[in-house]
């Protein structure tokens, strides 16, 4: 879908509630872009934002109120209120991010990147858990059957759902997203 500021266009991987009718209708939402120009972010006044980089050297983050962030792919995701102006510019080329939003005041949110060896066991903790691949081979196990994973596929665990996650060679790199809805 085009970018709220026209400036390019997103790939939705998941929003609540499901099939909401626009970018003012959502509870929250996880999605992923290609950015190819330095520009401002739009503004979504009540939402709280993180962004990560998946893809490319990496951005600055001019966060108005704070000093600028460099990101780039082993960077910790960066957060942010979507209702402060930002603007970002590109180190050398493109990038893919991840961006995770939630409306301030129904939902929150933390993303943080993780290294993944052997087998872990991800259980939901909080409403909706999702882990997108960030790098890496990885498998979901389920007893002797094995699924593989790859490259910004997402698994989503909603309330207390287990999954084991395997990485293969070399180590695998996951972002964790956790959602929790407010009373």
């Amino acid at each position: 879908m085009p970018w709220k500021n026209g400036g390019g266009v997103t790939y939705e991987v998941a929003v609540f509630p499901r099939g909401a009718p626009s970018l003012d209708g959502f509870d929250w939402r996880v999605s992923m872009a290609r950015v190819t120009a330095a520009g401002p972010f739009s503004l979504f006044p009540g939402i709280d934002r993180s962004l990560a980089i998946l893809a490319g050297d990496g951005i600055t983050l001019r966060i108005a109120g704070r000093d600028d962030v460099a990101i780039g792919l082993g960077s910790p995701p960066v957060s942010f209120a979507g209702d402060v102006p930002v603007a970002a510019t590109l180190r050398a080329g493109p990038v893919t991010d991840l961006n995770v939003m939630t409306r301030r005041a129904r939902w929150r949110h933390a993303m943080a990147r993780e290294a993944l060896e052997g087998d872990r066991v991800f259980a939901g903790r909080d409403d909706v858990t999702m882990v997108i691949v960030a790098g890496g081979e990885v498998a979901l196990r389920d007893n002797d059957d094995i699924a593989p994973l790859c490259v910004r596929d997402a698994l989503i665990l909603s309330g207390r759902e287990e999954a084991v996650l395997r990485a293969g060679r070399p180590p695998a790199a996951l972002l964790r997203i956790a959602l929790s809805r407010l009373a």
